[in-house]
């Protein structure tokens, strides 16, 4: 299936909620823009048509089938049992050294089952994690909108161990995709001082303030996570899937005051007019579609989780995402840091 010397990436066409339409239209694009080639795996009766009326490039895109799909709200570990679901066979081909990478928008904990049971780990990575990147305010150091959460639901409870680990992958991670030389590692608490937290975030300040190869700027404080304090922001998965259903929600609340505002006076309604295009770039910085999708970071190949609701554009920042870790070796460097704090 892989051609040597191009990046393949899976996408799972049956996952989200606009599947199949939306991967299809995504791959679509894809082949006629990128020199990727796109692994569709899902029910090909559904896909084929779709196909056809795309104008994709038919040189870039191989359909595989799939017979089932795990629904988005079925139950995670009762889809391990069905190895011709989508997720299973796109999970199947990653592991099999088919293709580069896996991006799927389907259901987020069989995701992870199925890619936790089927990839290997980095050697000395414990536990893997679900990152999320968020829009934030401008860093000076820092070129990119965007800085990295993790863990943000696939453990629900961290080790002070796990949170030192998750620092290691997000900065990898954050030097690799966004560029920046040492990236900043802030510890999600409830204040910025060394003692705060309980004992497993009191113990993880001590471990992060004295790891090599971490740019530890110390605790901080929800209120820091969209201001850009830090490039990365670590903390356990359940606190970290609260943040990020708030930060998502931002935009949504935002382009509704803003409406609703402009709505009470004539004169604001005719500035908003001249003022729309501005509104519009204001309330884009907080769509989930500019950055795909979440990494899952500690396996030894790249997996992006897409939003569930991804339309064809989240979909294909997805791939290209997944195609640039790919280029860009995250899975090496979050290797090379693991190695580096086991021979400490």
């Amino acid at each position: 299936m892989k051609t040597p010397g191009s990046r393949t990436i899976v996408l799972d066409a049956m996952g989200g909620d606009r599947a199949p339409e939306a991967p299809v239209a995504a791959a679509a694009s894809l082949s006629r823009t990128t020199d990727l080639r796109i692994l569709l795996v899902g029910d090909r009766s559904r896909i084929e048509p779709l196909l056809g009326r795309s104008a994709a490039d038919p040189e870039r895109i191989e359909l595989v089938d799939a017979t089932s799909a795990v629904a988005m709200d079925e139950d995670p570990r009762a889809s391990l049992e069905r190895t011709d679901s989508s997720i299973a066979v796109a999970v199947g081909i990653l592991a099999k050294g088919e293709a580069d990478a896996l991006v799927s928008a389907g259901n987020t904990g069989a995701t992870l089952l199925h890619v936790g049971r089927a990839v290997r780990r980095i050697p000395g990575i414990r536990r893997t994690a679900l990152a999320a990147v968020h829009p934030t305010l401008p860093r000076p150091h820092n070129e990119d909108p965007f800085a990295l959460l993790l863990d943000v639901g696939a453990n629900l409870t961290c080790t002070p161990e796990d949170l030192l680990q998750f620092a290691l992958m997000g900065s990898a991670y954050a030097s690799r995709i966004s560029k920046v030389t040492r990236p900043t590692v802030g510890l999600l608490n409830i204040g910025e001082e060394a003692g705060k937290g309980d004992e497993c975030l009191r113990r993880a300040h001590e471990l992060l303030r004295t790891a090599p190869g971490i740019h530890f700027a110390g605790n901080v404080e929800g209120r820091a996570v969209p201001l850009g304090v830090v490039d990365v922001v670590v903390c356990p998965g359940l606190l970290g899937n609260v943040v990020l259903k708030l930060l998502e929600s931002q935009g949504e609340i935002l382009e509704a005051f803003v409406r609703r505002t402009l709505s009470k006076r004539l004169d604001w309604r005719v500035g908003a007019r001249l003022l729309q295009g501005a509104i519009d770039r204001i309330t884009r910085s907080f769509d989930y579609a500019s950055y795909g999708g979440a990494p899952i970071l500690g396996f030894e190949r790249i997996v992006i989780k897409a939003h569930g609701r991804s339309h064809p554009r989240a979909l294909e920042n997805a791939v290209k995402v997944a195609a640039k870790a790919v280029r860009d070796d995250v899975c090496g460097a979050i290797a090379s840091a693991a190695a580096a704090l086991e021979a400490r």
